[in-house]
């Protein structure tokens, strides 16, 4: 089979390799961005246990690969007689999912406390003397002035999060390096050729590129804090 006659077939099945990509990438953030900021809250908690109990958390999934809290995640309740996650399609991107938005939370309420804390304690007076909650003073001057100090770091994690996908592999995830790595073993009537795992770097590249416009135009909108 020529060049010409593969070109088409490897396209067909890289793009569908990369909608799987592109699912897992949206899912974690719709679900460890509101996480990270619980997490967030409970590690600045004064409540000791729980502050300890979560600070312990983030430092087990923030110390440990994430390719290894995967593997656990998916094939740990088999191990244990309950395969809640079963073998298809489906499951393995459910539990994929699972692993990536706590990983991900988990480094996200770093930065959220970080952001959170290196707002001066001194506006957080001020509105107590005005008379504001607690509540009011962290939506209505904490909050903004948290998202400006937050933006760069989330930014790196966020273009991070793109290539980590490809962890999802290890679990047999159709996602695109899967789809690209398929074709040296033999997919489609294609085998023996290692072009379209190359192939998959354009679309890391197109994907973050436009990440990396959009995350720079939103910084420049929160230039007025400066």
């Amino acid at each position: 089979m020529t060049f010409a006659e593969q070109f088409p077939i490897v396209i067909q099945a890289l793009n569908t390799g990369f909608l799987q990509t592109l699912k897992l990438f949206f899912v974690t953030l719709l679900g460890a961005i509101p996480l990270g900021l619980i997490i967030s809250f409970g590690s600045m908690s004064r409540f000791k246990p729980l502050s300890y109990f979560t600070k312990i958390i983030v430092w087990i999934i923030r110390g440990t690969p994430l390719m290894i809290q995967l593997l656990i995640i998916y094939f740990m309740p088999g191990l244990m007689g309950n395969n809640i996650w079963g073998g298809g399609e489906s499951g393995r991107f459910l539990a994929a999912s699972i692993a990536f938005i706590f990983n991900y939370a988990c480094y996200f309420s770093e930065i959220y406390r970080g952001g959170i804390q290196g707002v001066p304690k001194g506006q957080e007076e001020a509105g107590l003397v005005l008379g504001m909650t607690k509540s009011q003073i962290f939506f209505k001057i904490k909050l903004l002035q948290m998202v400006k100090r937050i933006v760069p770091p989330m930014s790196n994690e966020i273009i991070t999060l793109v290539k980590d996908t490809s962890l999802s592999r290890i679990i047999s995830l159709q996602e695109v390096i899967f789809a690209g790595q398929s074709f040296m073993k033999g997919n489609m009537g294609i085998a023996g050729v290692i072009w379209p795992l190359f192939f998959t770097a354009v679309y890391y590249l197109i994907f973050n590129g436009i990440l990396t416009v959009l995350l720079g135009r939103l910084e420049k909108k929160l230039e007025y804090f400066r």
